[in-house]
């Protein structure tokens, strides 16, 4: 909480305020107002993140390409093995 609060405080002189309809026009902004108008800010600032790719269909299956099964494979069925028996000595 005490971040944000100053990080509002640093950005009041950096934002331009954005008045709604039924608020009047402020000389000194309050945190709510800053809070309010941050978007104009961090739409300046930017992001250092890439643009997203666009979306569509993908290629597909290239024509005249002679389609075929995927091969089969029998399965593979493991056993449990047994622990072997020791032979005893008898003394």
């Amino acid at each position: 909480m005490p971040l944000m609060s100053w990080q509002l405080w640093l950005a009041r002189d950096l934002v331009v305020e954005n008045v709604l309809p039924w608020q009047s026009a402020t000389i000194n902004l309050t945190p709510g107002r800053v809070a309010q108008s941050m978007f104009s800010l961090l739409v300046d600032i930017g992001t250092p993140t890439k643009i997203p790719k666009q979306r569509g269909k993908s290629p597909g299956w290239e024509k005249g390409k002679v389609r075929t099964k995927a091969p089969c494979y029998p399965t593979v069925k493991k056993r449990v093995s047994r622990r072997k028996k020791s032979s005893r000595l008898v003394i």
